[in-house]
């Protein structure tokens, strides 16, 4: 056990984790020559593309310092803001992170939050200094945020390149040398850590865990002490760039489990795997419950998809503990699940794996985040959906979450960066300073007011200098209000929105612009509307397709003509009755863009 490290890598997006991990396995000859590639831990196309870890992902390495062999376990984080509770699994898992932080970038938003998770599970901190080849590198003013943010000696901190691999021999020595031993009994009865789980179509559910205490081997019967289920141990091994199976687990080694589990539901992340024999006293501290920040529904296209959708979002939820969902249904779109997610990101990114990986296409609604309505009975619920909200007459007033807000910008985007956050019902609550041109601005603001497009917007603003980062600090009044769109006066569940009194009368014209332009034309008048309760506030029509019936008539009675024009008139009024309007998927996704 003495000879065993596990860590993890945590950074803000962008700072060189993906990179630098690559040169770690390079170093202990974990993977060879033919197996290299940019990016190696991360497995998924998307990750790929976008050049962003989504999944935490764990691999073993062994490593050789003054002749002892040690075993080191490295778990590679995604830095998304929208990915935080990934980092907060892999944080439990570990005894020590690494700290990368670039060095033409600096400290940003999510490095501090990342590190404050670290420091809560008691984590050794070793800060690197990555990306120290660039010409724009400026060492020793990052060096000096570093010591300013962690409170440690200048020679604490490693000088890194995850390109070049200069530094990297340093890091691990370091980890050695500074990262605590596991500390767990041996003797004791098994405690095993779930701390993520994926769906192999072949195998059933593979479970990757963390010993704690005991010893695992194959072939023990094993209890999950959450869900009470047993199963048998059919086969455990650690990770490596593939699975290596192994005849048993020791304490303080991280790896992974397969019983031919099927069902998606028994298994959770969290959950302690014990044996059936000697079972221990109690489970493991899991996670933090996830608390889902945006919440949209997510529908298949056509109906009869609905079970499949279900099976591939359980198998995904395997994948990606962060995601909640339940079903619900919609007037205009039928079946589904009201989904919850932890951002805008998040939410795109399981949009576009159940159509990658799972082959489902859906619709999704408008986003929004749940709010809280008291009535005037004294009754309060959670309102998830603005279908939800209450009668005006019953209700007394809403609540809405609010967050705090950190963002951390170079000086010259300050100005605009306020006029933003103003823009969104922000209130500034402080501004510092970290050195001569960099400023932290802390805001008050509502969650759903940031949901769509606020970082999008703060990105182009600060040309993708300044980072963001959010907390929940709790719920207050708010004078919302129900805004419904409404075709040929009926209304459709999954275009309305609960928004702001004094924004509602803008979204509402703006969306009935956009509808007016992508709701195909029929062969009567559209009317679209936008209604706060019973109070049109916005109209736009789409003009019918019409047959010119008088082209026959040459000169004659005007009295031909007029017949014809009444007569197509009764046929359109008669159309307009029976006729419905089919909303295309493109207004659904048009209104998640609107600016």
């Amino acid at each position: 056990m003495k000879n065993i490290r596990n860590f993890c890598i945590i950074a803000h997006i962008d700072h060189g984790k993906s990179t630098l991990a690559d040169r770690l396995l390079d170093v202990t000859h974990t993977i060879t020559d033919r197996e290299k590639q940019a990016q190696v831990l991360d497995d998924m196309d998307l990750e790929r593309e976008r050049g962003i870890t989504i999944k935490s992902h764990a691999i073993q390495m062994d490593y050789e310092l003054n002749g002892e062999k040690y075993v080191l376990n490295l778990i590679d984080t995604p830095g998304h803001v929208d990915f935080s509770y990934e980092v907060s699994r892999s944080i439990a898992a570990c005894e020590g992170a690494l700290l990368i932080v670039d060095a033409t970038q600096g400290i940003q938003a999510q490095t501090i939050s990342n590190l404050y998770l670290a420091i809560e599970n008691d984590l050794e901190i070793i800060p690197v200094l990555n990306k120290i080849d660039l010409p724009n590198a400026n060492p020793e003013d990052v060096k000096d945020q570093i010591v300013d943010l962690l409170g440690c000696d200048v020679d604490d901190i490693l000088s890194a390149s995850g390109k070049t691999g200069e530094g990297v021999p340093e890091i691990l020595e370091a980890i050695v040398s500074r990262v605590p031993a596991p500390t767990g009994d041996p003797e004791a009865p098994l405690q095993a850590l779930i701390f993520d789980s994926e769906f192999n179509s072949f195998r059933g559910i593979v479970a990757y865990i963390r010993v704690m205490n005991g010893e695992i081997k194959k072939g023990d019967t094993v209890k999950f002490v959450n869900t009470k289920k047993e199963y048998q141990a059919d086969e455990i091994g650690v990770l490596r760039l593939i699975q290596e199976p192994r005849a048993s687990l020791k304490t303080g080694d991280v790896g992974y489990i397969i019983s031919g589990i099927k069902t998606s539901t028994e298994v959770k992340v969290g959950d302690t795997i014990t044996h059936k024999e000697n079972p221990c006293k109690e489970g493991i501290d899991g996670f933090a419950e996830v608390k889902p920040m945006v919440f949209a529904g997510v529908y298949p296209i056509d109906s009869e998809d609905y079970e499949d959708l279900r099976a591939s979002m359980e198998k995904l939820r395997l994948n990606d503990a962060s995601l909640t969902f339940e079903p619900e249904s919609s007037m205009a779109l039928g079946f589904g699940f009201r989904c919850g997610f932890l951002g805008m990101l998040h939410m795109e990114i399981i949009q576009e794996r159940l159509d990658r990986e799972f082959d489902m296409n859906v619709i999704t609604t408008v986003p929004n985040v749940s709010y809280i309505a008291h009535t005037k009975k004294g009754d309060k619920f959670e309102m998830h959906n603005p279908s939800d909200m209450p009668d005006p007459n019953s209700l007394d007033f809403i609540e809405e979450p609010f967050i705090r807000a950190q963002i951390i910008t170079k000086s010259e985007y300050t100005g605009s960066i306020m006029n933003l956050c103003m823009s969104k019902r922000g209130i500034m609550t402080n501004q510092q300073y970290l050195t001569s041109d960099r400023v932290e601005l802390t805001y008050e603001m509502p969650l759903g007011e940031i949901v769509f497009d606020f970082y999008d917007k703060l990105k182009s603003i600060s040309k993708g200098y300044a980072s963001f980062d959010y907390f929940l600090i709790g719920v207050r009044p708010a004078k919302l209000v129900k805004l419904d769109i409404l075709l040929n006066g009926e209304g459709v569940d999954a275009l309305s929105t609960l928004i702001h009194f004094d924004n509602a009368q803008s979204f509402g014209r703006r969306m009935c612009e956009k509808l007016k332009e992508l709701i195909p034309r029929q062969q009567f008048d559209i009317a679209i509307q936008g209604a706060i309760g019973a109070k049109i506030i916005s109209r736009e029509t789409v003009k019918a397709v019409r047959k010119d019936v008088t082209a026959k008539c040459y000169g004659g009675d005007i009295t031909r003509k007029r017949k014809l024009l009444e007569k197509q008139k009764k046929g359109k009024k008669k159309m307009k009755q029976i006729g419905n309007v089919e909303v295309p998927q493109k207004a659904f996704l048009a209104v998640l863009k609107l600016d």
